[in-house]
């Protein structure tokens, strides 16, 4: 009977979270559709054929704008290396493209606070320098040639139509193409589109949240990260945090509840930061590297990813240290507020008849259709996506 008491407590806790994040996913999704419908991906390739610091920043901005799930990031990215770009731009385009974006900025600010925000966007920056860095002084010709060879041979990963969809409109003003009727078909579409891409990793994480929010003891987690050390406490974080990460398989916004209980169980700010990162080096994802470039440059992505993301941690738990930012409230309110009626729902209310009419929208415009090529080659779809 505890255990089935135990069971239900957990769901309507993942319930809670979701609904208390709802408004901000739908606004973060929306946001991020109106940056896709002007960002246009073969331009992209076209200035990222070198290493420079001017392409480096450009390759973060591009990532930036064209935010995407884990898989389909990771899929355009390998498109646009066997377009022209190089590996470091398209690395660095795959890291910006998931954890510098406007949705995750959102979820994380209302979920764990602005200070978790800066940490990550600057963690961000810290981490495509290093990375940019490593891969100049430690990346072969060789071992790029053995990647494009086999990117090349276009192997099937995973969301492949989706990533080669390019929709973004070109002809015309910004605003123009943002206000015409083919722009708000196109903006619906990335909309959803999106959201079918992530929402099963969004389910996953916060059921896995209200799961180890209710079934873990804070003892546990207390002995695991070392709070009563605050030294081996500073030290073990940002080293386990991508480990964590690694073995919950979730990606992208999905892991942003996963990174609350570990906050509130104990774990260092930095290893937050670095948690929150390797969502680019998940189980199913190094298989998918292993596809697209080999066994040798997967092992590659995963040690230059992981020193990084673990060095940032580490950066930004004494920069912030030095500042006296860090949050020392480990008490989630998401975690244990439950739903009640507040500007929250409201809030959700009015963005749930946003998404409702963006639906609308894609599903009078072909959009149906689409959702069924998300999982194609793009070599078979070149001519289905135009809106």
């Amino acid at each position: 009977m505890n255990v089935f008491h135990n069971i239900l407590t957990s769901l309507l806790m993942s319930f809670s979270m979701l609904w208390d994040v709802l408004w901000p996913l739908i606004l973060g999704f929306a946001l991020s559709g109106v940056v896709q419908a002007v960002v246009s991906h073969a331009k992209m390739a076209e200035t990222l054929g070198d290493d420079s610091p001017k392409s480096v920043a450009l390759a973060t901005l591009f990532g930036i704008a064209s935010s995407s799930c884990s898989y389909a990031a990771i899929a355009l990215a390998r498109s646009i290396f066997r377009k022209g770009a190089s590996f470091t731009n398209a690395m660095v385009f795959e890291l910006s493209s998931t954890n510098l974006v406007i949705e995750l900025g959102i979820i994380l600010w209302v979920f764990m606070g602005w200070q978790f925000v800066s940490a990550e966007f600057l963690g961000g920056i810290i981490m495509v320098i290093f990375l940019a860095l490593i891969f100049r002084f430690t990346l072969s010709r060789k071992l790029i040639k053995e990647a494009r060879r086999q990117a090349e041979k276009g192997l099937i990963g995973k969301m492949e139509g989706h990533a080669g969809m390019d929709m973004s409109l070109t002809e015309g003003t910004l605003w123009s193409r943002l206000l015409s009727k083919k722009g708000f078909t196109t903006i619906s579409h990335y909309f959803i589109m999106d959201i079918a891409s992530i929402w099963i990793d969004i389910l996953i994480g916060f059921g896995i949240a209200g799961i180890l929010a209710v079934f873990v003891p804070q003892s546990f987690w207390q002995a695991f990260f070392f709070t009563n050390n605050p030294t081996l406490a500073y030290i073990e974080g940002p080293l386990v945090g991508p480990l964590v990460a690694m073995l919950s398989f979730v990606c992208s916004v999905g892991n942003i509840p996963l990174a609350a209980v570990l906050w509130k169980g104990g774990i260092s700010f930095g290893g937050v930061v670095s948690f929150i990162f390797a969502d680019l080096i998940v189980l199913p994802i190094l298989n998918i590297y292993r596809k697209y470039y080999g066994f040798k440059m997967m092992a590659y992505i995963l040690v230059t990813f992981y020193v990084t993301m673990a060095a940032a941690g580490y950066i930004i738990e004494f920069l912030f240290s030095l500042l006296h930012i860090i949050p020392t409230n480990r008490n989630v309110v998401m975690i244990s507020q439950g739903i009640s009626w507040n500007y929250t729902s409201i809030l959700n209310i009015i963005f749930l008849i946003i998404a409702a009419i963006l639906t609308i929208r894609f599903l009078r415009t072909g959009g149906p259709a689409m959702l069924k090529m998300m999982e194609m080659d793009p070599k078979d779809m070149e001519d289905c996506c135009k809106v």
